[in-house]
């Protein structure tokens, strides 16, 4: 029996798998200090009241004959479905129900989808990047070429023609920087990616941070992306569906590889391997897209950004250069009198007793920087940024 050797090209230990450690160490060591935890990028408010509702709802019918739910469609109930077209509807881009598919979040679907397309296909992925995107690839034993964002091209790169690769990797806002591309930007990648009959995964899981009105928020605001793009989105950053799960992912219709349908491949692909999101769970995730849940889940994406901003604000007070904080949820910053990513980390945790994310273990242009993320509580944040500023 022969195991997939892949696996031993990835890195020995996961990034956040390293700082719990670290961190579960220090707090044994010094147990009455208190910790301000900015790192990894989980919520802290709880699910809006209208989530909460639907579900509870969905839950009575579960206890009943007459509204009970079994399997569901693996791609989504279509009340689901609807409430997301009528979501991109409002930014004008009209979506058939056939081209949504609802799952448990867009890190799984961004390593599933990759049943679609072989494996001698070259992968470019910007760096530094959200890790799931190499690790899934490593696995998969594809070739991978990486394009360099960094403080020159505000972690922002653009298409460069004398580079060939059949799968290309965006996310904006982006994870870790939190920088976000601008329409004519996008525009470049989509005539890349048509120019050479590559596909895009355009991961848009922060969209809903973007509050400046010129910046793209799907991928589909794009002319032509329909031709050769995959996007991604999730609930967990923008109505706290972290611990819940919901997600979705749009292939459209006119979408094809190698004579092939992507959007009927990723139907057999999903109805193979996949059984669904639970039906309460999707309830409360269209719960979201009504009127009174956009209202609540938006004034808790505001409190977030409000964070983002006191964060931003200290970073400029201690003449640091910073990317992300306004249409994102998380700071990327330059780690001061020159420290390592992990110099820094182990500085904040030590003198600050505040834990951040090393930018180095998000590739190699990370090193030297610095993530900081803005889902902790205000008074927390607060704390935090006076702790910076001391």
């Amino acid at each position: 029996m022969n195991i997939n050797q892949n696996y031993n090209k990835l890195e020995q230990s996961y990034l956040f798998s390293t700082i719990a450690k670290k961190v579960a160490d220090f707090s044994a060591a010094n147990p009455r200090e208190k910790i301000i935890r900015m790192g990894i990028g989980d919520v802290t408010l709880p699910l809006c009241d209208a989530v909460v509702r639907a579900m509870q709802e969905a839950v009575s019918d579960m206890g009943k004959k007459e509204s009970f739910h079994g399997y569901g469609p693996e791609q989504g109930y279509d009340f689901l479905k609807n409430a997301v077209a009528g979501y991109y509807a409002q930014r004008g881009i009209g979506l058939d129900n056939n081209e949504i598919f609802i799952s448990d979040g867009a890190k799984s679907d961004l390593g599933n989808i990759l049943d679609l397309f072989a494996v001698d296909n070259t992968v470019l992925i910007p760096d530094p990047v959200y890790p799931v995107y190499v690790d899934t690839n490593v696995m998969a034993g594809r070739t991978i070429v990486y394009m360099d964002a960094n403080e020159e091209n505000g972690f922002l790169p653009l298409p460069d023609e004398s580079v060939r690769a059949d799968i290309i990797y965006l996310c904006s806002p982006n994870n870790p920087t939190g920088a976000v591309y601008s329409h004519d930007a996008l525009k470049k990648w989509v005539d890349y990616a048509l120019g050479n009959h590559a596909i895009l995964l355009f991961d848009a899981a922060y969209e809903a941070f973007i509050s400046n009105s010129e910046l793209p928020r799907s991928i589909y605001e794009i002319k032509g992306a329909e031709k050769c793009a995959i996007e991604f989105c999730s609930l967990s950053k923008t109505a706290g569906f972290t611990g819940t799960r919901c997600g979705y992912t749009i292939v459209p219709m006119t979408l094809e590889a190698g004579g092939a349908s992507l959007n009927h491949m990723w139907l057999r692909r999903q109805t193979t391997k996949f059984n669904g999101v639970p039906y309460m769970v999707q309830r409360g995730a269209a719960a979201v897209f009504s009127k009174e849940g956009q209202m609540q889940t938006r004034a808790a994406i505001d409190y977030y950004k409000e964070n983002a901003r006191l964060i931003a604000s200290a970073m400029q007070k201690m003449g640091i250069w910073y990317t992300g904080g306004e249409n994102s949820p998380y700071i990327w910053l330059k780690c001061p009198d020159d420290m390592t990513s992990w110099e820094y980390f182990d500085y904040l945790l030590t003198e600050k007793k505040v834990v951040g994310t090393p930018g180095a273990g998000f590739g190699k242009n990370g090193e030297g920087f610095f993530r900081l993320t803005a889902f902790g509580d205000r008074e927390n944040t607060a704390e935090a940024v006076k702790r910076l500023l001391s």
